[in-house]
């Protein structure tokens, strides 16, 4: 790509305070954020397990399965994507792997957790983390990695649930010291540990505001007030999204026809909008005429 993803992600951040990054799990929805004006957009491991391979935040997908959406999305939209790498899928040289390919498929940046490979998602219990110098050796990795300078590699830390904010920060000052970008702190449940947090580091900081969750449901103004960059929003229009499809399922199902739900149905020329069907078809008809 001649224009850096991952200098598009800064300058969103510089320009935006916070910056809002809506989770997208496919091209179409990506598409959906653009039109409606997001600056940054996000693929979640969780939503790539959940959506595209039908299976739990634990682990299972890979980075193949991961490059299939980033590829899928990068080419239908401009925006700057922001991917959940969860443990970099291996040692220094898979990680490496991981970076190389992120960049070359078009993201923007990458977050890389401190959980140990055999991870859970976030906000679930029994979380595992591995040691400071063991996820300072993966961010080592990623750092020096990068064939794009401007490639964000940004550090989740899962400390919190386990050791306690301390620890947290703790940790992050040693991942900031080992060269990440920015920083994820996880399911943190109070705006104040947002503040004390800031205190300690300069990075930029992300707040992932997911639903049914450990973390509240700050507001963006108190968020950007306690110090927060970053304001997440990983996997809101896909929940919404499988509550309406659903909804639709069992219509269908216990009634006659799908009538009384077409007033929450997207128009066939809303689609055709959003992916600007009739130039496509402006340009067939003019290969094809006689």
């Amino acid at each position: 790509m001649n224009d850096s993803q991952g200098k598009k992600l800064k300058e969103a951040l510089s320009n935006n305070s916070p910056l809002k990054i809506v989770g997208t799990v496919n091209a179409y929805t990506a598409l959906l954020a653009e039109k409606e004006g997001h600056e940054a957009i996000y693929l979640s491991g969780g939503g790539v397990a959940a959506s595209s391979l039908g299976v739990p935040d634990l682990g299972i997908s890979s980075l193949q399965d991961v490059l299939v959406d980033v590829e899928r999305i990068t080419n239908a939209t401009s925006l700057p994507l922001l991917v959940d790498a969860d443990t970099g899928w291996g040692g220094a040289f898979n990680i490496s792997r991981t970076v190389k390919s992120l960049i070359n498929y078009g993201a923007a940046g990458m977050h890389i957790e401190d959980q140990v490979s055999q991870k859970r998602c976030g906000h679930r219990p029994n979380k595992e983390i591995v040691s400071i110098q063991e996820m300072i050796d993966r961010i080592k990795a990623s750092v020096d990695s990068k064939t794009d300078p401007d490639f964000i590699v940004m550090a989740r830390t899962d400390a919190l649930a386990n050791e306690g904010l301390e620890s947290a920060i703790e940790r992050a000052l040693a991942y900031q010291e080992a060269g990440a970008d920015a920083l994820f702190p996880e399911a943190f449940i109070k705006l104040e540990q947002y503040v004390e947090l800031k205190k300690h580091i300069t990075i930029p900081v992300l707040a992932n505001i997911t639903e049914f969750g450990q973390t509240p449901l700050f507001g963006c103004d108190e968020l950007a007030d306690s110090g927060v960059d970053m304001v997440l929003y990983p996997l809101t229009a896909f929940r919404a999204m499988s509550k309406a499809a659903e909804m639709v399922y069992r219509e269908i199902k216990h009634s006659n026809s799908q009538e009384s739900l077409l007033k929450n149905m997207q128009t066939r020329d809303e689609l055709y909008d959003v992916l600007d069907y009739h130039s496509f078809e402006n340009k067939l008809d003019e290969l094809f005429k006689d």
